[in-house]
């Protein structure tokens, strides 16, 4: 059975990336089996759980429903985009110093997710965030800490202005 390559060229995490994929492979496949960026994590592979979660062009999306084909020309943030010159994000320290994280799976999705929302809001309510974090499933910690951890990190990314 022959497969028909497309070529793909898209930016990922600020790099211009060139990639070959079948037609029917899901960005989320592209990125952990073409890329190696294994941060974004397969869950449901369906939409519901939120691990696959990536930035497209400002909009988080579920990048097990995206088709790689689709990216061409866009702009992707994946978790690896997130911290900035080896420095993690304050969104990525907070996660760890409030213990927001017990299997840590889900992390990855939550943080992209989150830091999409303090994009547009860098002081968001508790029932924003919880809002937001609807499409985003956490198995082991439940939210508390979760929220904690992001309410904290808005509140350090405003006085440094990140």
């Amino acid at each position: 059975m022959t497969h028909t390559l497309t070529r793909v060229r898209t930016t990922i995490n600020g790099e211009a990336v060139e990639f070959l994929c079948e037609p029917r492979q899901s960005l989320l496949e592209c990125l952990r089996d073409i890329l190696g960026l294994t941060g974004t994590k397969e869950g449901c592979n369906d939409g519901n759980c939120g691990a696959c979660t990536v930035i497209m062009d400002g909009r988080i999306v579920n990048s097990c429903l995206v088709l790689g084909v689709e990216v061409e020309g866009r702009e992707i943030i994946t978790i690896e985009g997130i911290a900035q010159g080896g420095r993690l994000h304050p969104l990525q320290r907070a996660f760890l110093e409030d213990m927001a994280v017990q299997c840590g799976f889900c992390t990855p999705g939550f943080i992209v997710a989150v830091k999409s929302l303090l994009d547009q809001d860098a002081n968001p309510s508790e029932e924003q965030i919880r809002q937001w974090l609807a499409n985003n499933l956490c198995r082991c910690t439940g939210y508390d800490k979760i929220i904690h951890a992001i309410r904290q990190a808005a509140a350090e990314m405003q006085e440094v202005k990140v």
